[in-house]
């Protein structure tokens, strides 16, 4: 039960943390019309700052300039150069945002180095939130922080198995929900949000009546670009902040916008979720199809014990799961799980 439990708050966690990042290209892209190769990369900038900046300011104050400085990076690149190539069709900036993020790892390597840094989260976020207490005669319980003498394996005569849930993995969940309220209020219930709702199917009119579209292109994509910082900064905290962090995640951030549905934040959202827990899940899960054969006694009826690859286990085979699921769906319903089919 415990495992249960555990598996499916780290899944949700991680999987919050794909869609702070998600959402920001699933912003742009239904905005602008833009899949942005370089978001990853804002993704990793913000980290890299927020780690600058935290030991000159305290980890608070960097949490919230690392986005926001992320946020007008991309706002500057938007209004000098994407603005520029746009004109000239979807290949050329694809291009032009593919050259970027090789910058961007260039430049990361230049200033921080090509080994991974020390990004620490404060004190409070360090230890568990919360620890979930198997006791074989008490049952199931759960208390706050590490537990504590209960949690010692030389003060119990019984068997207790205590799991932490970390706090920084309860911080993500907290921000990614904080996030998506905010911006689900923003888009919905201010006039801004209305304008760029507006300007999404109908630029000309907005544009006619007084508003300037560039101008809100270019703060909606710095928009998307903060909120891929401001996963970078947890992630970065949470898991490694390294150079090769961008492409650790920016292949999965696509299979998530495409699984969604190209433009759709809730798509996005409900993708971010189901991925991050099946992976989650899956990584947890140390069981081979040889040892389901065994189990069923068909493994010497099929000879399979020199078979490599029956002997993959469930968490060996987890990283291809994303690519898998967005194959199924590119199948059998191509225009993602809430995506629109364009009329």
């Amino acid at each position: 039960m415990e495992f249960f439990l555990i598996s499916m708050l780290n899944g949700l966690s991680y999987g919050l943390l794909l869609f702070m990042l998600s959402s920001g290209l699933t912003l742009i892209f239904s905005m602008m019309g833009v899949l942005n190769f370089a978001h990853a990369s804002f993704y990793m900038l913000g980290a890299y700052l927020a780690y600058t900046l935290s030991g000159l300011m305290g980890f608070w104050p960097a949490l919230l300039l690392a986005p926001i400085l992320t946020g007008a990076a991309g706002a500057l690149f938007e209004s000098q150069v994407l603005r520029r190539v746009h004109k000239y069709g979807h290949v050329s900036e694809l291009l032009v945002t593919f050259g970027l993020s090789y910058i961007v790892l260039e430049l990361v390597q230049l200033l921080w180095g090509r080994v991974a840094v020390e990004f620490n989260p404060p004190a409070v976020l360090q230890g568990p939130v919360f620890t979930l207490i198997n006791h074989a005669e008490q049952g199931l319980s759960l208390v706050s922080g590490a537990g504590g003498a209960l949690c010692s394996a030389a003060d119990n005569a019984v068997r207790v198995v205590c799991t932490p849930f970390p706090a920084t993995r309860a911080f993500i969940m907290g921000t990614a929900l904080a996030m998506v309220v905010s911006l689900w209020w923003v888009l919905t219930r201010t006039r801004a949000g209305l304008v760029i709702q507006a300007a999404l199917t109908h630029p000309e009119t907005v544009e006619t009546l007084g508003h300037n579209v560039p101008r809100i292109f270019m703060l909606v994509f710095a928009m998307g670009t903060g909120l891929a910082a401001l996963a970078g900064v947890i992630g970065g905290f949470t898991f490694i902040t390294e150079p090769a962090m961008a492409a650790t995640v920016g292949s999965v951030v696509f299979v998530v916008v495409v699984v969604g549905g190209m433009g759709s934040l809730s798509g996005a959202f409900l993708a971010s979720l189901l991925i991050g827990i099946i992976q989650t899940f899956a990584v947890a899960i140390d069981y081979s199809f040889l040892q389901l054969l065994n189990d069923l006694g068909m493994a010497s009826s099929l000879n399979t014990q020199n078979n490599s690859f029956a002997k993959l286990s469930v968490s060996q085979v987890a990283p291809i799961l994303p690519y898998l699921f967005l194959v199924l769906i590119l199948i059998f319903r191509p225009r993602g799980l809430l995506g629109k089919r364009e009329t």
